[in-house]
């Protein structure tokens, strides 16, 4: 990613003219992207910059959830797609292209051109799994319970 002014914040500020903004409170905007992989495609973000979800406040969390189930009912009684994709990428090796968090509401039709999402198979050893899993477990023992 690179150091040029933020897109997302200029919609965010009102200084961009060419968005189709569709939602907007005191906590996110949602819009459609500039290349859209199917029609009603929708970005959900928050207002506040935020580079990804590593530095996203759990406040913050609370409300792109909220707004992201709002807006996800909105899709699907707009447009009445057979299916959603929700994405959100984090770093470039995830293909985030825009360094503010974003979330993707993709609507899905059967005939789309979006096709498959996952890998049809993957072929990790049962020893790979378990290393990651013990790890893992590691680090989720130490996340504070509320």
């Amino acid at each position: 990613m690179n150091n040029a002014p933020c897109p997302f914040c200029s919609i965010v500020n009102q200084t961009d003219s060419a968005v189709r903004e569709v939602y907007r409170n005191d906590h996110v905007i949602a819009f459609f992207p500039l290349n859209p992989a199917t029609l009603g495609h929708t970005l959900v973000i928050p207002r506040q910059h935020v580079p990804h979800i590593w530095e996203l406040s759990e406040d913050s969390a609370g409300h792109l959830a909220i707004s992201i189930i709002r807006l996800s009912k909105a899709v699907k009684n707009a447009i009445h797609p057979d299916g959603l994709n929700i994405i959100q990428s984090n770093g470039e090796a995830a293909t985030q292209s825009v360094p503010h968090i974003h979330v993707h509401l993709v609507p899905r039709w059967e005939s789309d051109a979006i096709g498959r999402i996952w890998p049809p198979k993957t072929s990790y050893s049962e020893a790979a799994k378990d290393d990651v899993w013990e790890k893992l477990l590691g680090e989720c023992s130490r996340i504070e319970k509320t």
